[in-house]
């Protein structure tokens, strides 16, 4: 009884405390994040070797104007047969791309189909089709976002709401959205007409353009993973509709009857009764088909067919029905229907061919696509030109060296050689191509450079092919390591993971499946350890739920051997601490230098055998290794970045609020606060302030790519990305990142200021910009040369205008009366100044140098200060750009460099406010100069001494043009007062011959000039001379100049003083024409007196 009056005693007092009321949970308001929009990553190229390109669509009614759909690069749009190319993709959710379709209604429609239309190991995914209706300007995905990859889009030319849409489907798992889908709607909804399993779609879409509603569809069973590839199934084959895809019947009588790969489809232009097919199947079916009964029955031609895992597609000539062109590592062509093929011709051209567009009016004109870009002929293949203006070039992997004064970046790319190049230049052209060069060929992957000397490159291509390529002479030599005697060949990832150590010069590591180490630069090497992977045979794991045979079509057709050590990183605080991760899903620690292993291979939240993409030990704590795992060849696209604070023996996720879709491939650490950690993945880069509690993006300057690897420039604070498809990427100075919580609760602050180099850019072109080189000229930017100020604000100042407006623009959406502002709020309004920020930059002695101007814009922006006075010339209120190439920018003089401050002020309706600073930085002379100067402070008080000559000349030479302007008016005048001529005349011609006598001293003697009557140079040549020798130049001034000035200043004291004389003279003149009732002449003041 008592243990029941306990319980219900327990019970009621378990009620009661549940029917409290709570206290409603009073939520802090979230922090606004800081505006990051000024700071914006660089790219820097390069486009010498370009990228994949997938497809293109060409304006039929303007064949220079066509669509270009990049493999990993976005869509890209050119308007004047390439001289030029406009990436038009960047901000949408998918950046590779299978294909792109022009309505041919309306060529301002354009359609894309994201996701790469081939299966190789490298490809990305995308997230459906997408519409544009204005050329290019905007986009709006219409759907079918689980595709993942798209073959084809066919627009019915008789009603363009009528579209077919080839979807692939995803690579890596089953299902998603397969088969050929159609809308009648433009888009809006749509339909899978096509259905055959959830491990096969449609590759290939054709449409007979004498009855649109009759289609050929080609059906392909494939799936890849990082162990193995299928490039077939019972699920391939060809399908047709007569019906617009109501209904669908097989057409695969004379195809191959054993599973089927990929199948490429082509009808002819010129016949459309003769349609090609190539087939991937078994070695004694696969070739080149074709059926000229619609698809009643099909005839083999040939044995030709190129690879279901990369190429297989086939082109129709638009003017002879026998005449086919074949996709391969070359492209083909038959003249006779299929029955025999030969290479095109590919001189000085890239290989890897995967679109081609024929000019249907001049079959001699063809637009190819392949690995290394774009090409184009004009005489059948004959000879080809390269469009070297297209930087979608695909980085694996990036490293950075410690050359001065400006680093160099390097890295491996998908198909196109490793590059090295620098990471900015002293030249006003910017980087150009030629600048790019290359350390080893193949496909490129991880490259090295030996910390202590940079000319000592490493670099890597497929399948561990490593060399050491010495910068100075161009030289490379081979430096793979071997199996020993008695043992089996090394299992090498198709990236395999390159390290150089901090810790013993010339020792480096590298990894198959085993790990190696050498210590005289490759020369010879060490294994530090047996076979570290978990040693699966890929062969008995199941692909499409069951295990294939050898024979399956293309089997592991372009797969790298799987097993491999696939990250690598040493321990910056202890040299025997090293972690190797494997494509298996392992991680392995040594901390006594590689003798005994210790195996992690289960991580919380992430799926088993997940592929280890990159592994780094922390330079601040030796406990700290980060991971980050890859598993998108599974079909999973989460983010898995993770910590270890125990030297691997235990793993915590920090992978946080990451985006859900975008796989993680890179994770890097900043050198000075530990808590700064940047991650690379498929969508982008984030950062962490916190040690990754919370993620955020960095998108400025950066379009949608894979971010596939990172490195930090320590010397410069730069951070570099490697993008797989837009070349590289530099964020100059990050360091701004670590002190974003430096501007809480300010309303403004100056980030600490990196050293700066001061130089004069050369100009190898001659002139700026892209030079006489014409507009298809390729050249990255450089940084702006100065000091850069990375500022915070935390308003937009607006005017009360503009505070007005805004208001009346939020009545007008909510559909609100709007009144009209009454006369004293626009009278406030007319009289208020414009808000904005002033950065003052002072000496070492506190004197102003420069004041530089900006709007007053919310967040973190920068401004940089080009290291000179300002301009001595005269002002010019309506100055727009400088397009004159011959003609110098307005700027001044250089100043000293040394220690300076810079302060943040704001002017609100005219009352300036001293915000933030005064931060110090300081100013350095770039070193190099053959004869460098030996007395900076001489030279700049000369160059001083000249610009205030300048300025005086050049403001009395202005005056002296308004005073023979004023004479001219005066002139006129004289004829219009009622008084005799000869009371103001002489005065007038007295004038007018002293200045004629001010302008021979100022310009010299024009007349004497025009008959070649030698005469002694003008004050304003001498000055000209004496400044502008020495424009473009650091070094000490010369003798000559030094005369120059001298000479120009003597003179200048005598012109000056009779220009002031003739002023005098002016004003007399224009006193007794007032007196006289003269009209009004520009410079005169009116008199009047009331009667």
């Amino acid at each position: 009884m008592k243990n029941l009056i306990g319980l219900a005693l327990l019970f009621t007092t378990l009620v009661a405390t549940a029917q409290k009321p709570k206290t409603p949970e009073v939520k802090a308001p979230a922090k606004e994040e800081v505006g990051l929009g000024g700071i914006r990553f660089r790219n820097i190229g390069p486009a010498v070797t370009s990228g994949r390109i997938a497809d293109f669509a060409v304006n039929p009614n303007n064949f220079n104007e066509y669509y270009v759909a990049t493999a990993s690069g976005g869509v890209w749009k050119t308007k004047n047969d390439g001289i030029t190319y406009e990436p038009i993709f960047d901000g949408q959710g998918s950046y590779s791309i299978g294909c792109v379709t022009l309505d041919p209604n309306n060529s301002n429609v354009v359609w894309v189909g994201s996701g790469e239309n081939n299966n190789q190991r490298s490809v990305a995914y995308g997230d459906g089709v997408y519409k544009s209706e204005d050329g290019g300007a905007s986009w709006k995905n219409m759907g079918l976002k689980t595709s993942e990859h798209i073959g084809k889009i066919i627009v019915d030319p008789r009603n363009s709401d009528v579209v077919y849409v080839a979807a692939i489907g995803p690579l890596w798992k089953e299902g998603g959205e397969r088969g050929v889908y159609k809308t009648t709607d433009g888009g809006k909804t749509w339909t899978q007409v096509l259905k055959v399993d959830d491990h096969t779609g449609v590759n290939d879409l054709i449409m007979d353009p004498r009855n649109p509603d009759r289609l050929y569809a080609s059906a392909f069973q494939r799936r890849r993973h990082d162990f193995a590839y299928i490039s077939g199934g019972p699920g391939s084959g060809v399908y047709k509709t007569t019906d617009g895809g109501k209904t669908w019947e097989k057409a695969n009588n004379g195809l191959p009857g054993d599973d089927k790969g990929r199948i490429g489809l082509a009808i002819s232009p010129a016949d459309p009764e003769y349609i090609y097919a190539i087939v991937e199947a078994s070695p004694k079916d696969a070739g080149f088909y074709r059926t000229t009964n619609r698809g009643a029955s099909w005839t083999k031609m040939s044995g030709h067919q190129t690879g279901g895992n990369y190429y297989n597609e086939v082109i129709a000539d638009p003017k002879d029905r026998d005449r086919v062109y074949t996709m391969g590592y070359a492209i083909s062509v038959s003249n006779d229907g299929g029955k025999n093929f030969r290479p095109i011709g590919e001189a000085s051209k890239h290989v890897d061919n995967h679109a081609l567009w024929v000019n249907p009016t001049n079959t001699d004109h063809m637009i190819n696509g392949c690995d290394g870009g774009i090409y184009q002929t004009r005489d059948g293949a004959r000879t080809w030109e390269f469009k070297s203006n297209l930087p979608v070039t695909q980085f694996y992997k990036v490293e950075v060296d410690n050359a001065s004064p400006f680093y160099n970046v390097y890295g491996g790319t998908q198909d196109n050689f490793s590059l090295g190049g620098p990471s900015r230049n002293r030249s006003e052209n910017g980087i150009p191509n030629s600048e790019w060069f290359v350390t080893n060929g193949g496909d490129g992957f991880e490259s090295a450079i030996d910390p202590n000397d940079p000319n000592i490159v490493y670099a890597q291509s497929q399948h561990g092919g490593l060399v050491r390529y010495d910068r100075i002479t161009g030289e490379s030599i081979g430096i793979q390591p071997k199996p020993r005697k008695g043992e089996k060949e090394y299992r090498w990832n198709w990236d395999a993971p390159l390290f150089t150590s901090l810790h013993k010069k010339g020792r480096i590591y590298f990894g198959a499946n085993k790990a190696f180490r050498s210590d005289d630069y490759g020369n010879t090497w060490e294994v530090i350890s047996e076979d570290i992977t978990r040693q699966l045979d890929r062969n008995s794991l199941p692909v499409m739920g069951r295990v294939w045979g050898m024979d399956a079509v293309g089997k592991n057709d372009g797969t790298a051997p799987y097993g491999t050590i696939s990250a690598f990183s040493e321990s910056p605080k202890n040299e025997n601490l090293l972690a190797a991760g494997t494509d298996d899903g392992l991680i392995q620690v040594t901390d006594d230098g590689g003798k005994t292993w210790k195996k992690s291979e289960t991580f919380a939240g992430v799926p088993s055998m997940t592929y280890v993409y990159h592994l780094l030990f922390s330079q601040h704590d030796e406990k700290v290794l980060y991971a980050t795992f890859n598993n998108h060849k599974r079909g999973d696209f989460k983010p898995y970045v993770f910590k270890s604070s125990d030297k691997g023996a235990t793993w915590t996720s920090i992978t946080a609020n990451l985006p859900e879709r975008g796989s993680t491939y890179s994770v890097i650490e900043d050198f000075v606060d530990p808590n700064l950690l940047f991650v690379g993945t498929e969508f982008g880069v984030h950062f962490t302030q916190d040690g990754g509690k919370s993620w955020r993006a960095l998108k400025g300057g950066l379009p949608t790519i894979a971010i596939r690897d990172m490195a930090i420039q320590k010397r410069e604070q730069d951070l570099v990305l490697a993008s797989f498809g837009r070349g590289f990427y530099v964020l100059d100075d990050y360091s701004p990142l670590r002190n974003l919580k430096q501007t809480e609760g300010k309303e403004g602050y100056i980030f600490p200021v990196r050293d700066s180099w001061m130089f004069v850019e050369r100009s190898p072109l001659g002139i700026r910009g892209k030079g006489f080189l014409g507009e298809s000229y390729y050249r990255a930017d450089n940084p702006p040369v100065g000091a850069t100020f990375t500022y915070f604000f935390r308003d937009d100042l607006k005017t009360k205008k503009e505070k007005r407006q805004e208001e009346e623009g939020k009545l007008n959406k909510d559909g609100k009366d709007v009144k009209y502002p009454s006369y004293a709020t626009l009278k406030e309004e007319g009289n208020e100044d414009a808000p904005y920020l002033l950065f003052t930059i002072r000496n070492e002695k506190g004197d102003i140098i420069r004041k530089l101007k900006t709007g007053a814009k919310k967040g973190v922006n920068r401004i940089t200060w080009d290291f000179r006075y300002p301009s001595a010339n005269p002002v010019e209120l309506n100055s727009g750009p400088n397009d004159n190439p011959f003609q110098p920018n307005d700027v001044g003089q250089l100043a000293e460099p040394g220690n300076y401050t810079v302060t943040l002020s704001k002017s609100v309706d005219g009352v300036m406010t001293d915000v933030a600073g005064p931060e110090k930085f300081v100013v350095k002379v770039l070193p190099g100069a053959a004869l460098p100067n030996t007395n900076r402070a001489a030279l700049v008080a000369w160059q001083r001494k000249a610009a205030e000559l300048q300025r005086s000349a050049q403001g009395a030479s202005s005056m002296l043009g308004d005073a023979n302007n004023r004479v001219k008016y005066l002139r006129e005048a004289i004829f219009k007062v009622s008084k005799p001529q000869q009371d103001f005349v002489s005065d007038l011609k007295a004038i007018e011959a002293k200045l004629k006598e001010v302008s021979l001293q100022f310009y010299g003697d024009g007349t004497a000039g025009r008959l070649d009557i030698d005469t002694a140079p003008s004050l304003m040549n001498r000055l000209f001379s004496a400044v502008y020798d020495g424009y473009g130049s650091t070094a000490d001034p010369t003798s000559t100049m030094k005369d120059q000035l001298q000479m120009a200043g003597d003179e200048f004291e005598g012109a000056l003083s009779a220009l002031k004389a003739v002023h005098g003279d002016i004003k007399m003149l224009e006193q007794k024409l007032e007196a006289a009732g003269a009209p009004y002449t520009p410079g005169r003041m009116p008199e009047w007196k009331k009667n």
